[in-house]
């Protein structure tokens, strides 16, 4: 998955300054006979502008994250950190190559197969509480899993609708080149003369573009199914040989992603309970005639790529598809973060509870992944796995979440 960002619609800033300068606030003038504020002064047309408002200072914001001892980090004592211990050796693949993780995924892959994961990590990393921006600790754990769709590599029959690859006429621009403040920010659009406009909408495209034509990957059937598995990001499609294909993210039309779920809710059609994926399918069975409009709520629309079926690729139980990191998910132990806010490749202990229930779900897991709706420092979309099960805890997962990044002792922490 990836993270993307909509900045089409600007703002004219030039109109913009100019409607605050028509209503700015004056300084005040030396002290004279008169000492009270002016009267109100219309701004045309209307409404009139006060000349002496109250300005209310903005609030310093919290530090993201912030030294703590080991007794704070709740549950750490209660987790196996051993079942998180591949996942982050797969990160220390990538994290190596960088200066403040070298000697500790050295020390890493060095650690005897007997030793304490708990004890390598207490003793070579330091916690750090996740905050957001008021202060506040607690935030929200969603979940994602990779679905099984069923397909064929031609039209035909039942299946009838298409997994398109990326079309040549969509133009990708990358902000941090432009400036490194921007960086994990891309701008996608296409030419239209000399302008760069917007990628067509999702209703567009399922109409039918010309330069998709030939970028069927594969056709599936079930336009629900394809619509989950574009908000998933990667997922597998059985053909009718009995061959398992992989599928993984390749790009993204740069239009901004809406709920559909919440969209039933605001329209009265389902209660926010209701709301989850298997809520949103049943939904779509009982009212097919209306399921198009409902889709194309969200504008946005994910393009894919074929997956080799070898290495971390492979159709293996114990692997998930190659998140944003670079490295195959672990079940259970990867999640999706906003990787503005959380190091990518950094293992994480998430406090939540199980879907749907108050039951504690405590664990070490390794931050490797991203995705269009991962918001916020204290946010994360964790990672079931594989399959029908799988998806049914993915699709109900909406809890209350708590977040420590672990991070090495010498590692520059920029506030």
């Amino acid at each position: 998955m990836s993270r993307i960002i909509n900045l089409w619609r600007p703002l004219g800033a030039a109109a913009l300054l100019a409607l605050l300068a028509a209503c700015a606030v004056q300084p005040p003038a030396p002290p004279a006979a008169a000492q009270a504020c002016p009267a109100v002064v219309p701004c045309p047309p209307a409404p009139p502008c006060p000349v002496c408002p109250g300005v209310t200072p903005e609030l310093p914001k919290a530090k993201t994250l912030e030294l703590v001892s080991w007794s704070e980090v709740a549950g750490w004592t209660e987790d196996d950190p051993r079942a998180a211990w591949q996942a982050f050796l797969r990160s220390c693949t990538k994290l190596q190559a960088q200066a403040a993780w070298r000697e500790s995924c050295a020390r890493a892959e060095q650690l005897p197969a007997a030793a304490s994961v708990r004890e390598f990590f207490e003793a070579g990393f330091l916690p750090y509480r996740v905050a957001k921006a008021d202060g506040s600790v607690q935030g929200l754990a969603t979940g994602y899993y990779e679905p099984l769709l069923r397909g064929s590599r031609s039209k035909g029959g039942a299946y009838r609708y298409p997994l398109y690859a990326a079309p040549a006429d969509l133009l990708i621009v990358d902000l941090a080149e432009i400036n490194p403040e921007l960086k994990h920010l891309r701008l996608r659009g296409r030419l239209e003369g000399r302008r760069v406009v917007p990628y067509y909408p999702r209703a567009e495209i399922e109409r039918g573009l010309p330069a998709l034509a030939g970028k069927e990957l594969l056709w599936v059937d079930d336009p629900v199914d394809l619509f989950f598995l574009q908000i998933q990001g990667s997922g597998r499609v059985r053909l009718p040989t009995g061959e398992l294909v992989r599928v993984g993210y390749a790009d993204q039309n740069g239009q901004p992603y809406k709920s559909i779920g919440r969209y039933l809710v605001a329209q009265g059609e389902l209660k926010l309970e209701q709301a989850s994926m298997q809520g949103i399918k049943a939904w779509g069975a009982a009212n097919p005639e209306k399921l198009d409009a409902l889709l194309n709520q969200n504008p946005s629309y994910v393009f894919f790529r074929e997956l080799p079926q070898h290495g971390a690729s492979r159709d293996a139980a114990d692997t998930g598809p190659v998140g944003a990191l670079g490295v195959a998910l672990t079940p259970e132990r990867s999640i999706a973060v906003d990787a503005r806010l959380i190091p990518l490749g950094a293992p994480v202990f998430l406090a939540t509870t199980w879907p749907g229930s108050e039951q504690s779900l405590a664990r070490l897991v390794i931050a490797q992944d991203t995705g269009g709706a991962i918001r916020g420092a204290v946010r994360a979309d964790y990672f079931w796995g594989f399959g029908e099960a799988a998806g049914a805890l993915a699709g109900r997962m909406r809890q209350s979440a708590r977040m420590w990044v672990l991070l090495p002792r010498d590692y520059p922490v920029q506030q």
